[in-house]
């Protein structure tokens, strides 16, 4: 959502340098038609470029590499999950998960009591523990990336912000020349 009100944004920042160039076009036609020194002046001075409008240092909207980074991760962690998750994946015919205790090695059989159920206990503790701390680290990456994103998007919309509103001062002085007229 995040990014698709950047690109919103981006958009609307365009028509705002397109309507500032039609302005301009509009003063010295304005300028023409009120005297003809204006429009003497029109004739000589050089035509702008009939191409895209200046787009006063705004480059091509792209999400920020954080976010995309971000949400990249997390859908692979979140694919990784669903693969691993009881509920989520296929179950197998064993009910319980101390098949799984068979894979750890020597060093790490030491530091887990003797009782083979509370050996395979701790383990799926420390399974469930590794996994909120994956979990934790995907939520942190995302959030850093939304920061970074809702920064440069904040940046945008100051930037808009200003141009809207020497635009808006342009067009009532534009506007207060016509009825002048």
């Amino acid at each position: 959502e995040l990014v698709r009100q950047g690109e919103a944004l981006k958009r609307t920042e365009q028509m705002v340098d397109k309507m500032e160039q039609d302005l301009k076009t509009s003063q010295k036609h304005i300028n023409s038609i009120k005297s003809v020194w204006g429009g003497l002046v029109n004739y000589f001075k050089a035509k702008p470029p009939e191409s895209k409008p200046e787009q006063n240092g705004t480059p091509e909207y792209c999400a920020n590499s954080r976010l995309k980074e971000a949400m990249m991760s997390s859908k692979e962690q979140e694919s990784k999950y669903q693969e691993s998750h009881p509920n989520l994946r296929k179950l197998d015919n064993s009910d319980n998960d101390f098949s799984k205790a068979d894979l750890v090695s020597s060093v790490q059989r030491d530091s887990y009591p003797k009782n083979q159920h509370l050996r395979a206990y701790h383990q799926k503790i420390d399974s469930n523990l590794d996994e909120m701390s994956s979990g934790l680290s995907r939520l942190k990456n995302l959030a850093l990336g939304l920061q970074t994103e809702i920064n440069e998007q904040d940046d945008m919309l100051d930037r808009l912000t200003k141009k809207v509103e020497t635009l808006d001062i342009n067009i009532k002085s534009t506007d207060k020349k016509v009825r002048q007229l």
